[in-house]
């Protein structure tokens, strides 16, 4: 492993719990190529804390609802941030992204602030 370290599920959820003003990012290489973990720790989360989750991915959510496998984390997000970063469609003005092409997917419900290019899905059951 270069630059980072293993942690287990019990040790992250530990370093979450014990910050109870911060909520939950999932980012950096892909959670989806980790699809096991991720989900068993957003499980824990969701069951154990009332924190939100958000999630960065490469993906498209058409993508992963194709595939059960990558498809299992979703009912333990709140929010998905889909799509790859497109160097060329780079926007600066956009929240929460980086390119036009990403979106900003509500998994759970009316999302209670509205961002500029924010897309409502119907909450994933």
């Amino acid at each position: 492993m270069m630059g980072g370290s293993e942690r287990s599920v019990e040790e992250l959820l530990d370093l979450i719990k014990a910050d109870e003003f911060s909520n939950v990012t999932f980012s950096g290489g892909d959670p989806f190529y980790q699809v096991d973990a991720f989900t068993e720790l957003a499980r824990r989360i969701k069951e154990e804390t009332d924190k939100t989750i958000w999630c960065w991915t490469g993906f498209t959510i058409e993508e992963i609802q194709a595939d059960p496998h990558l498809a299992q984390m979703l009912p333990y997000l709140d929010v998905l941030v889909d799509g790859p970063f497109v160097l060329s469609l780079r926007d600066t003005e956009l929240h929460f992204r980086g390119s036009s092409n990403q979106r900003i997917i509500y998994l759970k419900g009316q999302p209670e602030d509205k961002c500029p290019g924010a897309v409502q899905i119907i909450p994933f059951r």
